[in-house]
């Protein structure tokens, strides 16, 4: 129960009120059957008197709460008030649902925004070691199922709270055979908590697997085109099929033990019975409206504990997702960025790498590199792969630090000023050309409202993509993929560098973004980048031979160190 009563801390305001509600809807159908003594008493024709001499402490308040408001309990009132008492139940059993739908939602809302949350404010050392569809797992799947597992356990209590009313009620029609029923259908419960205990573990192995499948195999969505291209697709196919297999099994052994519970509470539950009527006509000598009253009491009895058990199954079924998406989210958490810095910026005349040493792990990348971008140049980094040209780029934009050395901005270390306003004058250009199913306009603004349409044309002007954005049907409005918006590698790689450049950025860096285009429109994005000169500093790495020759300084990156093989010295 640590799952249930965490989330009751969670949400003390809203659980407390789901549970009055439920707990008072179980009074009033209490009080309701209460009424079924005296109406058997008057239908078998035993009237009043035989209802008070029937001895049940249930018959002598009834007769004494109707003499006190000189009413006569006949069958006519008798069934008003039943009815009445069912009509309050139900009313408030459809008000105390409706809150636990709206607090399930929320639950999975809470969840979800923790997480991203967590993760947008995680390092960038965080996002290398993290499976992309591990994430998207934990926001989709196992926020869903943590939702569905406090929706459970909630209903598991109301229907404690339901059997605790009518222990109530029928101990005060007979409690010797009420306590000995309780506690022979106790014990039916414990003998059945097995298939509880194999269903938790059958909710943890789904758990894990899904974790591991939706991982891998968003993983392989984006690798689809080379693994299509070298027809390796199979490959992978049947790794998703046995892990697929594996699912289908946890979800076997879940079923099984979810129909096994239902199966064996019945004939269990017909013993139950037998006993509890043996106990009441032969052993205690019971009245007959007493029998059939504590027999029905008995019968609500098991069955909200029943239906409690089955509740309480599917909740540690489910449970398990919660802890794995709040471990995810204690993770990224302690990974959270931090922004130390708060010297105001100023790029003024060049951003320089001063002796720069840098490792993952053991692996050293750089070592005591130097380098300088001038202001309103275009720079160039080439060098083989591997050699660590993007982690040059990771370090100038405040994503890493220096182990030694430092990254300076117009003589200002980067890690003494504000890292966040540093990133608002950069615009990013990957080598993945990667645009949303959406419009353009969303494609470049990425739903920043503050944006106008103005701007975003400005920006496509900018990058060389207004010429084939104008001629398609719907301009900036067309949706990128579909029927008069499918575009070229060089389109796209235009597309996204208006991305980077909407917001007017003072520094733009080229991540290896023209690497998958052909010469000529890789010459022709150069040309439009260098006319922007005047406003922007431009840093490109490469191993193309035209951002070589274009650029106005370059270096080549060498085991760990930088080399000037173009421009003046600076």
């Amino acid at each position: 129960m640590k799952f249930l009563i965490t989330f009751l801390r969670r949400y003390p305001g809203k659980s407390l009120t789901t549970l009055c509600a439920m707990l008072f809807a179980g009074i009033a159908e209490g009080f309701g059957m209460s009424m079924l003594l005296p109406l058997l008493s008057l239908s078998t024709g035993t009237g009043h008197g035989a209802t008070h001499k029937s001895g049940s402490t249930l018959a002598k308040t009834i007769t004494h709460l109707f003499t006190s408001i000189n009413l006569k309990p006949t069958i006519g009132i008798l069934l008003c008030i039943f009815v009445a008492s069912i009509v309050v139940k139900v009313i408030l059993v459809l008000l105390a649902n409706k809150r636990v739908g709206y607090m399930v939602a929320d639950v999975a809302t809470d969840l979800r925004l923790n997480l991203l949350r967590a993760v947008f404010n995680s390092s960038w050392g965080y996002y290398v070691h993290q499976p992309t569809g591990s994430i998207t797992n934990s926001f989709a799947t196992e926020a869903t199922r943590s939702a569905d597992a406090y929706l459970f356990g909630m209903r598991a209590v109301a229907m404690l709270l339901n059997a605790s009313v009518y222990t109530v009620v029928a101990l005060m029609v007979a409690w010797k055979a009420t306590i000995l029923a309780i506690f022979i259908g106790s014990g039916i419960l414990y003998i059945l908590r097995f298939m509880v205990r194999q269903a938790k573990r059958a909710g943890r192995d789904q758990t894990i697997v899904l974790k591991s499948l939706l991982s891998f195999l968003t993983d392989i969505l984006l690798s689809i085109k080379p693994l299509k291209a070298m027809d390796r697709e199979n490959t992978a196919g049947r790794i998703l099929e046995k892990k697929t297999m594996e699912l289908r099994d946890a979800l076997q052994r879940q079923v099984f033990s979810k129909e096994a519970l239902r199966a064996l509470q019945e004939p269990l539950s017909t013993i139950f019975f037998a006993i509890g009527l043996y106990v009441a006509l032969v052993l205690l000598d019971l009245p007959l409206p007493n029998v059939l009253v504590m027999v029905y009491m008995l019968a609500k009895i098991l069955k909200a504990l029943q239906r409690a058990q089955r509740e309480h199954q599917a909740m540690m079924i489910a449970e398990s997702a919660y802890w794995s998406l709040l471990n995810k989210i204690k993770k990224a958490n302690q990974q959270k960025e931090i922004f130390p810095g708060t010297r105001p910026l100023r790029f003024k005349r060049s951003i320089r790498l001063k002796d720069v040493t840098f490792s993952y792990g053991d692996r050293e990348v750089l070592n005591r590199l130097n380098m300088t971008i001038p202001k309103a140049s275009f720079a160039a980094l080439v060098g083989p792969s591997g050699s660590g040209k993007t982690t040059v780029v990771d370090l100038i934009t405040g994503l890493f630090f220096p182990k030694e050395g430092d990254v300076l901005v117009d003589d200002t270390p980067l890690r003494e000023m504000n890292i966040k306003k540093w990133r608002q004058k950069i615009g990013y250009v990957p080598q993945e050309t990667i645009l949303l199913h959406d419009t353009i306009l969303f494609n470049v603004t990425l739903g920043d409202e503050t944006i106008g349409e103005d701007e975003v044309v400005e920006a496509l002007k900018k990058a060389g993509a207004w010429d084939f954005v104008s001629k398609m049907p719907k301009g900036i409005h067309s949706i990128v993929g579909e029927r008069g918006g499918l575009i070229s590698g060089g389109q796209r790689q235009r597309i996204t560098i208006a991305r980077a450049l909407v917001k007017k950025p003072e520094l733009l860096i080229l991540d290896e973004a023209t690497t998958a285009l052909d010469p000529k429109t890789e010459q022709d994005i150069c040309n439009t980048l260098k006319d922007l000169l005047d406003q922007i500093t431009i840093f490109a790495i490469s191993h193309q031979e035209t951002i070589l020759r274009e650029a106005d300084i370059a270096y080549s990156l060498e085991q760990g160190k930088a080399r000037q093989i173009k421009g003046e010295k600076v």
